[in-house]
Order: structure tokens, then sequence, then C-alpha cells
């Protein structure tokens, strides 16, 4: 892909968006708004934004209104208050779901990776509104992983810190160098850019886990084959959910960032589980 194809994609989702802003503390949480129908929850990575979703929202729009938020402290949303834990940044995402759609209007919630704990958390509180739990790429599940020590961009320029990306995209997100195209990159810059709060401040090796504890919702999981943070451990992820009633789904080929890197049968996968 080039970087003209790239960049307009990017700018068609956000020229057809509804966007709208919720309360954030004293400031605001930025939504990006497609479709119509039986509203989709798209809750994005760690250091991301709704570009996480840039493969998926289109499809997903034929048949669901999908609203993905910028999380508090990344992509446009304003930095939550000080001291705001897990369970608190989980409630700031919940007030603005129902800001937007109405105090108990029934909805389906995705999460990815870090958004992946935060839906959790959601939905460890969540009603009978919530109609479907989706996790892709999830961790803090207190089993086993692997390091992934990542290079700093901060102090690199030009095609030095456009190396540090893909190298970056490489080691934790994508499985196939040759799918870092510059849609990629682009979106990895940009979200890398933007990015104001470290998720590792709030988050525990159980944080997800002890959150599940309490969901009552129907619950899908979507891992990539070769997710670097299952790695070699996947069994020991699908051997978790098993004992939860919940088969997972391992799409072949595709990282962490599955629902870019596989978005077609993601995209199957979503809409299946979306109620």
């Amino acid at each position: 892909m080039d970087t003209g194809t790239a960049t307009d994609r990017l700018s068609r989702l956000a020229a057809t968006a509804t966007r709208a802003e919720t309360p954030l503390g004293a400031g605001r949480m930025v939504w990006h708004e497609w479709g119509a129908g039986s509203p989709l929850v798209l809750l994005h990575g760690g250091a991301g934004s709704w570009r996480h979703w840039l493969r998926n929202i289109e499809p997903l729009a034929r048949h669901h209104r999908v609203l993905a938020p910028d999380m508090p402290g990344l992509g446009e949303s304003s930095l939550p208050p000080p001291e705001t834990d897990l369970w608190g940044l989980a409630a700031l995402v919940a007030a603005g779901i129902a800001a937007r759609l109405g105090p108990g209007t029934p909805y389906a919630l995705a999460g990815f990776s870090f958004g992946a704990v935060i839906a959790g958390h959601v939905a460890a509180r969540a009603g009978a509104e919530l109609t479907s739990l989706i996790l892709l790429g999830a961790g803090a599940l207190g089993l086993p992983r692997q390091p992934i020590p990542l290079v700093s961009v901060r102090e690199r320029e030009g095609e030095d810190r456009v190396a540090a990306h893909r190298e970056n995209l490489a080691r934790l997100m994508i499985a196939d160098p040759g799918r870092i195209d510059a849609e990629a990159l682009a979106v990895q810059a940009w979200n890398s850019d933007h990015a104001r709060f470290p998720s590792r401040r709030v988050t525990t090796a159980t944080s997800l886990r002890d959150a599940l504890d309490a969901v009552r919702t129907p619950l899908s999981v979507i891992y990539g084959e070769h997710d670097a943070i299952t790695v070699p451990h996947l069994a020991d992820r699908i051997a978790f959910f098993r004992a939860r009633g919940t088969e997972t789904r391992v799409i072949p080929g595709a990282g962490h960032w599955v629902a870019f890197e596989a978005p077609e049968p993601v995209n199957a996968a979503l809409l299946q589980a979306a109620r």
C-alpha cells in the first residue's frame, strides 16, 4: 500500500465520522462514530486511538452504529483526573458510552489489548444493557508472557524515526513484516505522537483476570496465532477462557494487532459476536 492509499482511508474515515465529545474530568473524551443500527463500541489499545480500528470500521458500520472513543490521555482525549485508577478509567468510559447512547441502551463492546482490560472493567459493572463482550489480544490475565522491549522513538527524527516505528510494529504488533505498510506506519506514528497516558501506570499482571470474575455478559475472545504477548504461551490463554466456558478464536498467521493484520476474519468474528 502506498502513502496515498493510507492517507486516503484515514482521511475518508475522519471526514465521514460524526465527531462528539463527552465530559472527562475538567476536559473531554473525543468520540468518532459511523453507521447505524445496534451500537458497537470499539476500545483501542495502549498508546493508541480510534485509528487502531481503521480496517474494521467501514465493514462493521454497514451493520452497526460504530462508536470509537479515544480513551483518556490518548489520541485527542484529555488526560484523566490525577490519581485515576483502572476502575476510574473504566467509569469514565462507561459514562461516555451512556452519554452517547442514553442510559440503558443495549450495546456490544469490543476491546483490543489495553482496551480489552478497560472493556472487562466496564463489563464487570454493566447491567443488562451490555449484550456482548469481545476481547482481542487480551493480556493482564496472570499468565506467563515474554518481555517485549521496544525501541525509543522520542529523540529520533526522519527516516530514523520511521525505522524505529517499523521495528516496534515488528516486535509487538504485526507478525508478518511484509504487512508493515505505509498505513500501519502512519497509524503508529500518529498514535505515538499523541499518547500521554502510560497504561502500565494503572494495570497489573492480573487486572483483566480480576475483572472477568464479575462479568456475566456473553464473552468472545480473539487472538492472532503469533500474538507477541502470548508466544509461546497461547495454549494457556485458550485453556484459561475454555475453563470459563468460552472457546478462543485464533486467527492464523496474525500477530497482536490482529484487527489490522487480518481484518477480514476479525470483521466476520466481530459481526458474529456483536449481539
